[in-house]
């Protein structure tokens, strides 16, 4: 098993990616913490996942929440080798100037703020245990943005940029860095990436995307699986396209 005796940490774990993520990691061996906002559902995703997997609820773009978190999962696990910070959230497709204040100030903290956040809670553990691994879920959208989307994009572009400026500070400190940049994926985000979920607008964002189908769950873990896991040692600050050709 690739990640026996690791443990990881995952936010927004409850659905989608993250779910997908923490279901290959514990079939790899980790012991892992799933992170939501909504903590019923990350109950309820843990119980479904049984084996080494537990719920504890936490709102990334606090940072209280965070730290309560984090020790919670240091006090359970005794240490924490991995951490991906997968929460994201986006406004719905439309015209830039449409979007509210407080919409775009809820895609950065959750999708920006999260990170710094997270790094503030879990750098010095790992820097105190002589390394760990940070993996944060880009998107395709922070390499060739689509129209109707700009605030989210920034918000990607800045989690793609800020993993690569992570990984070259932290590299001393032996703490790799990477990010994943999926394309649109079979989630719940997918109907607001579109703005109406109809058979018209699946067709057409899928049409843009070579490998002629969007991402899964597993796409993405199977992804985050090796940059996780000690085979990847030796990469750090890539940011990973599993976009089927969508950026080239």
């Amino acid at each position: 098993m690739r990640l026996a005796g690791k443990t990881a940490l995952i936010t927004g774990a409850a659905q989608g990616f993250g779910y997908g993520i923490a279901e290959t990691f514990l079939r790899e061996g980790a012991k892992v913490a799933l992170l939501d906002l909504n903590a019923e559902k990350a109950e309820e995703a843990a119980h479904t996942l049984g084996g080494g997997a537990f719920a504890v609820g936490c709102d990334v773009a606090i940072a209280a929440s965070v730290d309560a978190a984090v020790e919670q999962v240091l006090g359970r696990l005794g240490r924490l080798d991995i951490v991906v910070n997968n929460a994201g959230t986006t406004h719905r497709n439309k015209p830039m100037v449409e979007v509210t204040e407080e919409e775009f100030d809820r895609v950065f903290a959750v999708n920006v703020k999260s990170i710094y956040l997270m790094a503030k809670a879990v750098v010095p553990h790992f820097k105190a245990q002589g390394g760990g691994v940070i993996l944060n879920i880009g998107s395709t959208a922070g390499l060739r943005p689509r129209p109707g989307l700009t605030w989210y994009n920034g918000s990607k572009g800045a989690a793609n940029l800020l993993s690569q400026s992570m990984a070259v500070e932290l590299a001393p400190d032996r703490i790799r860095v990477n990010a994943i940049a999926p394309v649109a994926g079979e989630t719940p985000l997918l109907a607001t990436f579109m703005g109406e979920d109809t058979p018209e607008k699946r067709a057409q964002f899928k049409s843009v995307i070579p490998w002629g189908r969007f991402s899964t769950p597993q796409d993405i873990a199977n992804a985050a699986l090796f940059l996780c896991s000690d085979e990847a040692e030796m990469v750090t600050g890539t940011v990973l396209a599993v976009d089927g050709g969508r950026c080239v």
